[in-house]
């Protein structure tokens, strides 16, 4: 059966309940597909996609940038403004519904996305290019106006009437260089801001399961080992580590980092790569109100010091509810090479998989002492006060990396009863209310593509630059080669404080 030949009662398996796996299987579901069961490994239903509860995805996590600003990519800009209609009313209905009526690990005072704000702060005096082709292309789409260039004598008038009192001095500077005599130098994107990874990820369930999407999850019965394949070759159905079997009709593979795991030949499209996390849990609220008051998202937005990757490659979050102040280090995306066998044809690969906390066997959490010594730097310049709390704790987040960083949502070639859905690159999860739209028009319309499939169709590209896929295990990032932070590490030393 082709993929154009789907029915609404066509059973269809989904590979993954992450960002990826969760937004398609709503928005099939809103499409009238009724058949539609998703596997994932992770007990989410148990841990509510708690980090410090086992839950090892991208998706799971304290919080994730909620931004508009894409520079020329128009696409994804356009497509992160109609998800943000979504963000808003899934916070009215969370804010309305009773306590007894949310799912576990939710309650009526949550907010899944926070419109604090986002800092893109230059450190070198001046906008970048990306910067200029934001804020034109913000110009383009009538949006400009929510977008505020630190020093421009009409935006810095504008901020004033814009934010409520003092909230323009505190958001726009948050690290006080005025006061030190530094430059301030980048753009304040008001429509931005972070969402609370794990909680959306907890919503966005409960409402798969109000459509009557079926999840099958845990190591034994939802851990998916390979693809069950009918003569042609074509995808039927998959095997879990349990030994059961069920079929399909149309799979869809959205393991986030474990995608080429799972499904090693593509791994000349796809990487997994790790970005690394550090956290400042901050004294009770009572014994330091000033820090919590610092750092919270009504004083404090998100902010990237120098850009995500580029410069430092610092980013960072307000506070979280429990005091926990979130900083990532994005300046180089580390590799895991090991030798995999395609569960399908026997085939051995050598690919970048996770090495995780839990997985492939539980350990403690470590970054590397490059990320660790990038973060303390920013940290002494810009937020001193945490100095003398020192890191507190870590985590690899292991994304999936495109040739290009733009999504690879397509089916696999030879086979229309596969079709990828991953290649997040680090910036997905905003897109959890809306992505699965466009994943519906790519199996409905497999022939006809629009902007977003051509975007995100099978793709290849033999030689030059492919976003450090071309590196290899014989590149730099490569994770057995790095030098591991210790506890020690962590800490400042006092002659470093400020």
């Amino acid at each position: 059966m082709g993929a154009t030949k789907l029915t609404k009662e066509s059973s269809i398996i989904i590979v993954g309940a992450g960002v990826f796996g969760l937004s398609s299987a709503l928005h099939l579901s809103q499409a009238g597909y009724k058949n539609i069961t998703v596997f994932d490994k992770q007990p989410y239903a148990d841990n509510a996609y708690s980090t410090t509860d086992g839950a090892d995805a991208a998706s799971a996590d304290f919080n994730k940038v909620m931004r508009m600003s894409y520079g020329d990519e128009f696409e994804y800009q356009r497509l992160a403004f109609e998800g943000l209609k979504t963000w808003n009313a899934w916070n009215d209905e969370i804010r309305s519904s009773k306590p007894e009526d949310l799912p576990h690990g939710l309650k009526p005072t949550d907010l899944i996305w926070n419109n604090c704000g986002f800092l893109r702060m230059s450190i070198d005096g001046k906008l970048s290019a990306h910067e200029h082709a934001t804020l034109e292309g913000m110009t383009q789409e009538g949006l400009r106006q929510t977008q505020f260039i630190l020093g421009d004598e009409e935006d810095e008038k504008r901020a004033k009437t814009y934010f409520r009192p003092g909230e323009w001095e505190k958001k726009s500077d948050p690290f006080g260089r005025r006061k030190q005599g530094k430059n301030l130098v980048g753009v304040f994107d008001s429509t931005a801001g972070f969402v609370e990874a794990s909680k959306a990820c907890i919503w966005a369930m409960h409402l798969c399961r109000r459509n009557g999407i079926r999840f099958v999850l845990g190591e034994k019965d939802g851990q998916v080992s390979t693809f069950i394949k009918n003569a042609n070759g074509r995808t039927v159905g998959v095997r879990t580590t349990s030994g059961a079997e069920h079929r399909s009709e149309l799979l869809i593979l959205a393991a986030g980092g474990w995608t080429p795991y799972l499904f090693p030949s593509i791994s000349s499209l796809l990487e997994t790569t790790a970005g690394s996390v550090v956290y400042f849990q901050l004294p009770p609220k009572d014994q330091a109100p000033e820090l919590w008051d610092r750092f919270s998202p009504e004083n404090f937005p998100v902010f990237a010091y120098g850009g995500w990757s580029k410069g430092h490659g610092i980013g960072g979050f307000p506070r979280t509810e429990d005091g926990i102040v979130k900083i990532g280090y994005r300046g180089t995306k580390y590799t895991n090479y090991e030798d995999i066998e395609d569960p399908v044809t026997g085939v051995k690969h050598r690919i970048s998989v996770p090495r995780t906390r839990y997985w492939p066997q539980p350990s403690d959490p470590t970054v590397t002492k490059q990320a660790v010594d990038a973060v303390k730097e920013v940290v002494k310049e810009a937020m001193p006060e945490l100095t003398a709390i020192g890191i507190t704790g870590c985590r690899n987040c292991w994304y999936t990396d495109s040739i290009d960083n733009s999504f690879l949502i397509d089916f696999v070639p030879d086979d229309d009863g596969m079709l990828i859905c991953s290649g997040g690159s680090g910036h997905g999860f905003k897109f959890l209310p809306i992505l699965g739209k466009e994943v519906v028009n790519i199996i409905e319309n497999p022939g006809v593509k629009n902007a977003y499939g051509k975007l995100w169709k099978w793709r290849t590209k033999e030689s030059g630059l492919r976003n450090g896929l071309e590196q290899g295990e014989a590149g730099p990032r490569n994770w057995k080669r790095q030098v591991m932070a210790t506890k020690d590490d962590w800490k400042f030393r006092e002659d470093a404080k400020l």
